[in-house]
């Protein structure tokens, strides 16, 4: 068995899997344990950073589309011994994300009171929402780089770096906030964020320093490799397509979830980080195998990846369909940890209940989308993406939810809906093999 055909085997997929779940995990609730400890000095507060969050997660894509690319491009370039090319990329992504990130501090922190009235926010949570989204903006900075460092980590196979690291944000994080929410509000939970992010920025930065043998130099600009920014765009920008189009999309569902007041709004944002929890697996092992594929697609090893990620996707299932079915039984509990309120109570239980076959599609799409990437398979995910997340997600949260007066059961319907017809489209396209002539790099 040689260095690569190891991949295929599941210890050797779980040692790479289990960090990035844990890190995921804690990458979670670094912007969830701001809503959960604010929860206990109000509840407005909660509904007002689940609306930030909800713009921060589509500016962060602008990061993403770099990072994503260089996952991606890094490990092919790395299957196929091409460690010159590895060196640009690297210096590229880090100049790239770094630009972007001043471009979005603009918008976030001026121009974050109209795309909350765009998104139909109450009066009462439009102060808190502006406040929080304006100190997380201001640095958003921090974000752009530990995103690309995690994106450089991950396509070397160094999970467990970014897991220790991680580990320290959360803790950090979780010790601020006890200190500064009490005084300042969603305020102290903000500078809590930057805080850890800006620590675990310096760790990134000094494990890479002494870990990688292929340092970033501004010398790998001159010349300028136009062909690794081309390679770049050309795999970022279809590939962060795909996620632009799922976000903004739920930010028009969140719209739609706004006008039914505010049990509704806490009750989707409560609903949503419980389903993190379901998919955090799937998530993880999809990354995983992601890296693995470039791996596979830069060695040519075609056969390789089609089983690799057969094992992968059964394995991604059978876990996220158990946790969302674990979720559903416990949800009273679970939303009674959160608030007092019966309402938000017996509908997130509804809502826990669909989560179930939500799930069992999200696992498959984010598994095969990844998947599909990594192999340089770009445009065909982004395309069924974009088609099915607007017509069926949006099209049918604004049917059901609205004109037939459904609530936020219609809305969860239709994202069930969604990921279901997506992950039956996925299926036929992995098997049919149009992916194994897309590789973008030249070995």
């Amino acid at each position: 068995m040689n260095d690569l055909q190891q991949y295929n085997d599941r210890h050797a997929m779980l040692k790479l899997t289990w960090p990035i779940f844990i890190e995921l995990t804690l990458q979670m609730l670094v912007g969830n344990m701001d809503q959960i400890m604010v929860s206990r000095f109000s509840q407005n507060a909660v509904g007002a950073i689940g609306n930030a969050n909800q713009i921060m997660n589509v500016l962060l894509l602008t990061f993403s589309v770099i990072s994503m690319a260089t996952t991606i491009l890094v490990s092919q370039y790395l299957g196929s011994n091409s460690y010159q090319r590895v060196a640009e990329t690297y210096t590229i992504a880090i100049v790239l994300n770094l630009a972007f990130s001043l471009v979005v501090s603009i918008v976030l922190v001026g121009f974050n009171e109209p795309l909350f009235r765009w998104m139909h926010v109450p009066a009462e949570l439009m102060r808190e929402s502006s406040q929080y989204i304006s100190v997380i903006g201001g640095f958003i900075s921090l974000q752009a780089i530990f995103l690309t460092f995690s994106a450089i980590f991950r396509s070397n196979a160094w999970m467990k770096e970014s897991m220790y690291i991680s580990v320290v944000i959360n803790l950090l994080n979780i010790i601020g906030n006890a200190i500064l929410i009490p005084k300042l509000g969603v305020v102290g939970a903000a500078v809590s964020s930057n805080i850890s992010r800006f620590i675990g920025v310096i760790l990134i930065v000094v494990i890479f320093l002494r870990k990688s043998p292929i340092k970033i130099a501004l010398r790998h600009l001159k010349p300028f490799p136009i062909r690794q920014l081309k390679s770049l765009l050309a795999i970022g920008l279809p590939s962060g397509g795909e996620s632009l189009s799922y976000n903004f999309s739920q930010i028009v569902i969140m719209s739609f979830a706004n006008t039914f007041g505010t049990v509704s709004i806490n009750t989707k944002v409560y609903a949503g980080m419980f389903a993190m929890l379901s998919y955090l697996y799937a998530s993880a092992i999809g990354q995983a195998q992601q890296i693995v594929v470039g791996y596979f697609i830069g060695a040519k090893m075609l056969d390789e990846a089609y089983n690799g990620v057969r094992k992968t996707l059964k394995s991604a299932v059978m876990i996220s369909i158990a946790i969302s079915a674990t979720l559903f039984l416990f949800s009273g509990f679970i939303f009674g940890l959160l608030t007092d309120n019966q309402e938000v109570i017996a509908l997130g239980r509804m809502i826990m209940g669909i989560e179930v076959v939500l799930e069992m599609g999200r696992a498959v799409n984010i598994v095969l989308v990844r998947a599909l990437q990594g192999t340089g398979d770009i445009r065909y995910p982004t395309l069924i993406g974009v088609v099915c997340q607007w017509i069926v997600a949006v099209g049918g949260s604004f049917l059901f939810g609205v004109v037939l007066n459904m609530g936020l059961v219609g809305i969860w319907i239709s994202m069930a809906m969604d990921e279901c017809i997506r992950a039956a489209i996925f299926l036929i396209r992995w098997k049919s093999g149009k992916w194994r002539n897309k590789s973008l790099i030249q070995a």
